[in-house]
């Protein structure tokens, strides 16, 4: 994470090894200068603290191991800007919400315990954190320009695999693949009447004056993506949105009007116009889900147990009954198999899962076996609502070393991965040797994974 006042160290990178930043009246010190790019201790600090948030090891000391990798990370960036890379905001905007989410959540779960953590505004962290997203994208992709298309023989992956010592072979947890049949609770009009009815309130407080559409959002809103945010969603098009949502919002043209109450597969919405930028726009919206309750549950529930012992009594198969009977559409027309859409995941675009990544199912089938049919039970689905569902476990592969039976997908990725990271460590060489490189005495006695940062 960088200070903004960052650009205004260069000056003195050479007469002075400190800057008394006046907003906090606390020393910073320059500890790196790379290029003509410096690093400051509070950046080592913030560093370290973002990776203890995301419960990362730090190899060895970190206040050798970051500002060595802060220092690699600018020497991509330097390359990003040669070779002309450019990253997808709506990407760093999708991926800055998550991370927020989950740094909230590390820090217990409040918004205030966070900016007591890093002794910052939120409105601080999260632009601290939208450059270090948009970094790191810039950082990828120079990495992949550099590193180019690895393409591996069988025979290599082979070789590759039988050089990997026994003991340093990855462990692959349990996966399972699984077929899905959901039942959404029918909701009675009067909750339905009651959202709407709160989302009136909300668009007649706007329109008095009375409160901001923001305001409400942070309030109100049930969307905990964009609700830090008062309801902004960052620039999208219309394929990004739902087709009911942006039907509405593009159709919006005055930002200081509120849309009519909008459903989707979410639940109920208003929606505001910030700003537009050729077919990409940028809305507010408050999200409001009606509750369901436990007796609609039960119903939900009880209307599946027929479907699953009409399965069992081989009347049809579970095929055509999540072809035709559930109410997923999301895998209905898979025969509902469950792809896993879970981003970083090893098994990403496959249709396994590891147990730890499918939440409210990861509890009912811990101890089911290959073939099994759970009982119905009831989960949040990816859209945030409550339903019934219940599954049938098609393949379950325990845990076990990793060998080229089961996972040559896994040691092919690891074969390729050892193969860039050889590119690379040899284009960083290269680099490190030609660049002006000045580290503080106090900062030198590191054994650094890199050799030629002290020259």
């Amino acid at each position: 994470m960088k200070f903004i006042l960052k650009a205004l160290l260069f000056l003195c990178v050479f007469t002075s090894a400190t800057l008394v930043v006046a907003q906090n009246n606390v020393i910073d010190e320059i500890v790196w200068v790379v290029g003509d790019e410096a690093i400051l201790k509070s950046e080592v600090e913030d560093y370290r603290k973002g990776l203890l948030m995301q419960s990362q090891r730090i190899e060895g000391d970190p206040y050798c191991f970051i500002p060595e990798q802060i220092a690699v990370n600018k020497l991509f960036l330097d390359q990003a800007k040669i070779d002309s890379v450019e990253v997808q905001e709506s990407n760093v905007n999708r991926m800055l919400e998550y991370y927020l989410s989950e740094y909230i959540a590390s820090a217990g779960g409040s918004a205030e315990k966070l900016e007591e953590y890093y002794g910052k505004k939120l409105k601080d962290i999260r632009n601290d954190l939208r450059t270090q997203i948009r970094e790191q994208q810039l950082i990828n992709g120079a990495r992949e320009k550099i590193t180019g298309t690895i393409t591996l023989s069988p025979s290599e992956i082979r070789k590759f695999y039988n050089s990997i010592p026994q003991d340093s072979l990855p462990f692959i947890p349990t996966t399972l693949e699984l077929q899905i049949i959901t039942a959404e609770p029918k909701i009675p009009l009067s909750e339905i009447d009651a959202v709407k009815a709160r989302l009136r309130q909300y668009t007649d407080e706007i329109n008095s004056g009375k409160s901001q559409f923001s305001t409400l959002a942070l309030l109100h809103s049930e969307d905990q993506g964009s609700m830090l945010k008062g309801g902004e969603i960052g620039f999208k098009n219309r394929v990004e949105l739902t087709p009911e949502f942006a039907n509405v919002a593009f159709a919006l043209n005055d930002p200081s009007k509120v849309s009519n109450i909008v459903e989707s597969e979410y639940g109920y919405h208003i929606i505001q116009l910030i700003e537009r930028r050729g077919d990409r726009a940028n809305f507010r919206h408050i999200l409001l889900k009606p509750k369901v309750s436990l007796e609609d549950l039960n119903k939900a529930k009880q209307q599946l147990d027929t479907i699953r012992e009409n399965i069992i009594d081989k009347k049809y198969s579970f095929e055509e009954a999540a072809t035709f009977l559930s109410a997923d559409k999301d895998t209905r027309n898979n025969k509902g198999i469950m792809a896993n859409h879970i981003e970083n995941s090893r098994n990403a675009g496959t249709s396994r899962f590891e147990l730890d990544e499918l939440k409210d199912i990861a509890k009912i089938v811990g101890e089911m076996k290959t073939g099994d049919i759970s009982q119905p039970f009831t989960m949040i689905n990816d859209k945030g609502k409550e339903v019934a569902a219940f599954v049938k476990i098609t393949n379950r592969i325990e845990g076990h070393k990793a060998n080229l039976a089961t996972d040559y997908q896994t040691i092919k990725m690891m074969a390729e991965n050892h193969k860039k990271q050889q590119i690379l460590d040899e284009w960083l060489r290269k680099k490190i040797k030609n660049t002006y490189v000045r580290i503080d005495p106090e900062w030198k006695g590191c054994d650094f994974k890199y050799k030629g940062w002290v020259k």
